[in-house]
C-alpha cells in the first residue's frame, strides 16, 4: 500500500467520524487512567457500568486507597481479572500519591512504572488525555492494519511502528481512535460489513463480503 492511499482512507475515516475519541465514560486524567487498567481485556461498555458506580464515591487517589482492596473489588467484579487489577490499581494510586504529588504523570517512562500500565495503556494516556500522536494497538487496530494493509504486522509493536512511520501527519493524532471505532462498528473480526465500508475501494483485503 502506498501513502496516496493510506491518505485516502484516513481522510475518509475521519470524515465518517468527525470527532474520534474513547468510548470510555471519565471525567479526570486519573479516572481515565482507571478506566484504562480495568479496559484490558474487557469492553469499554462493562468498564463503564463499573465506574458508573465507583468514580461517585472513588475518583481520587486518596478516596480509592480509602477504600481498600476489598473495598474496590465490590466495585469491579463484574469485570474481568477484576482481582489482579484491583490489586494493580491499589498499587497504582500509591504510586502516584507518593511519585507524582497526586497527578497522573505525563511521560511513557513514568506511565510504564505505574501498576497494571504498559506500553498499550500509556499510549491511550499520551493520546487522549495529553494530545501526544501515539498510537495505542489494542485487537481493533491490530485487526484492521493488518486486514486493509496500512501497517501490517505480525505483533502489537511491529504495527505500531510501521502506523507511527506511514499514518499521514495531519491524522496522526485521531489516527489511534479512528481505527479503534473503524474496527469496532464497520471491520468486525468475523462480519466486517465490507458493504457499508467508506473505504472498501482502497482497502486491499483479499476476502471482503462484497
Amino acid at each position: 500500500m502506498n501513502q496516496l492511499k493510506r491518505q485516502a482512507i484516513f481522510d475518509r475515516l475521519a470524515e465518517t467520524i468527525p470527532e474520534p475519541t474513547t468510548e470510555l465514560q471519565y471525567s479526570t486524567t486519573f479516572e481515565l487512567l482507571v478506566a484504562v487498567v480495568l479496559s484490558a481485556q474487557a469492553t469499554d461498555v462493562g468498564v463503564n457500568k463499573a465506574t458508573a458506580k465507583l468514580f461517585p464515591v472513588a475518583n481520587t487517589p486518596e478516596a480509592i486507597l480509602a477504600l481498600s482492596l476489598d473495598g474496590l473489588k465490590t466495585y469491579i467484579k463484574t469485570i474481568g481479572l477484576f482481582n489482579a487489577k484491583a490489586t494493580n490499581i491499589i498499587t497504582l494510586c500509591q504510586q502516584v500519591l507518593d511519585k507524582h504529588s497526586g497527578k497522573v504523570p505525563e511521560t511513557r517512562e513514568d506511565l510504564e512504572a505505574l501498576a497494571g500500565v504498559g506500553r498499550k495503556t500509556a499510549n491511550v494516556i499520551l493520546n487522549t488525555a495529553f494530545g501526544q500522536a501515539t498510537i495505542a494497538v489494542d485487537t481493533h487496530i491490530f485487526r484492521v492494519s493488518n486486514r486493509t494493509k496500512i501497517a501490517p504486522g505480525k505483533n502489537v509493536l511491529e504495527v505500531e511502528r510501521k502506523l507511527d512511520k506511514w499514518v499521514p501527519k495531519n491524522h496522526k493524532k485521531a489516527a489511534h481512535h479512528l481505527l479503534i471505532l473503524h474496527g469496532r462498528y464497520t471491520c468486525m473480526a468475523r462480519k466486517p460489513k465490507c458493504t457499508q465500508c467508506v473505504i472498501a475501494d482502497l482497502c486491499e483485503y483479499e476476502n471482503k463480503l462484497i
